[in-house]
Order: C-alpha cells, then sequence, then structure tokens
C-alpha cells in the first residue's frame, strides 16, 4: 500500500523534470556534417589573413583573402553572442552551437534556435557573389527553423553581418577594392579583387 502512494509523487517528479528540459522538436538534420571547431584564434585569424592578402596585392594589385570553416564559424559564434541584431528579445543568441560549411557554391548556417522550452535545428543557406559595383552580393536562399517561424529581418541581419565582417576586416581597403568574384567550395570561401 506504501508504494502506491509513492506512485503520484514520482510521476510528479518526473513530469517536472521533463518539463525543465528542453524539448527538441526538429528542424533540418545536420548530424552527418563534421563538427566545425570554434575559437577565438581562428576568429582572429582572419585579420592575418586579409593582412597577408593586402601585402601581397600591394606587389600585384590583385588581392586573394581564403577564409576556412573553422575561421567564419568562429567570427558568426562570437558576433551571435555580442551583436543585438542577432540576438532574440530575450538577449539570447537567434542561433546557438553555429556550423558553418562553404560547400556547392554557398555558405550553409546550421544550429540551434530556442523559443520557451523547444529548441529546434536550423538551416540557412546563402548565396554569394559581386554586384556590378564589384561589392558583396548576400542573398538568403532558404530559412529552415523547423517549426519555427523565420525571425522577422532574418535576411537583413545575416546580410547585414557578412558586409561588416567584409568591410570591418578589410578596412580602409575595402573602400577601394573592386571584387571580381567570390567562391566557395571544398571548406574555403576565396574572395578575389582588384585594388584600385
Amino acid at each position: 500500500m506504501r508504494k502506491i502512494r509513492g506512485l503520484p509523487l514520482f510521476l510528479l517528479i518526473l513530469v517536472l523534470t521533463s518539463l525543465a528540459c528542453m524539448i527538441n522538436v526538429g528542424g533540418p538534420d545536420y548530424s552527418s556534417l563534421p563538427t566545425i571547431p570554434v575559437s577565438a584564434e581562428a576568429a582572429a585569424s582572419i585579420q592575418d589573413e586579409i593582412r597577408r592578402a593586402i601585402e601581397a596585392a600591394a606587389q600585384t594589385g590583385v588581392i586573394t583573402v581564403n577564409l576556412t570553416e573553422p575561421q567564419i564559424t568562429s567570427y558568426l559564434a562570437s558576433r551571435l553572442q555580442t551583436d543585438p541584431s542577432l540576438q532574440q528579445s530575450d538577449n539570447k543568441p537567434l542561433i546557438t552551437e553555429p556550423q558553418v560549411y562553404l560547400r556547392d557554391g554557398q555558405m550553409q548556417i546550421y544550429g540551434k534556435t530556442q523559443q520557451g522550452l523547444f529548441t529546434a535545428n536550423i538551416g540557412i543557406l546563402v548565396n554569394m557573389g559581386v554586384d556590378a559595383n564589384g561589392q558583396p552580393q548576400i542573398e538568403v536562399a532558404s530559412a529552415d527553423f523547423g517549426p519555427f517561424p523565420a525571425p522577422e529581418g532574418l535576411k537583413d541581419a545575416i546580410t547585414a553581418m557578412v558586409r561588416e565582417a567584409y568591410t570591418g576586416s578589410l578596412g580602409p581597403v575595402a573602400t577601394g577594392l573592386r571584387i571580381e568574384s567570390i567562391a566557395i567550395a571544398n571548406g574555403v570561401m576565396t574572395v578575389t579583387g582588384r585594388v584600385r
């Protein structure tokens, strides 16, 4: 008889424990892709790559910048923590555990998002190109937030982030740079241009 009375208390504890946990409600599956490491060193190494490219361009007039998946993933992870435009109303990052893959001509951004007790995997495909003025052209091809609606202003926030990364990283050279091509393949984004 004593064991039966303890059963409702056990069930109540079990229910409360399960409610305290996040419930994953799906979204795009990217578990078959390799995990991209995130580090402050990788994010900072973008500046080293830009410096190298600028020094080489001083000789030839042609600038070529190669950015890797760990560099871009680390940069995005840092920005998501500090940029209010990439955060939800409760100041949590719009995307947690970001992973950026540079494959098949696209920047593929994956991660997780949270709304209340629910989490979902997300996938954002970004096409990168060059406009007629030699500036980066960024187009969000698709945004899959699982069962959640894509956040308002997502396209603008991602476009602004990529544009700022471009101008912020290149600094004063960016104003005198005309991009000729952006190629994305095999884990590397190669930006080629000419110094005016």
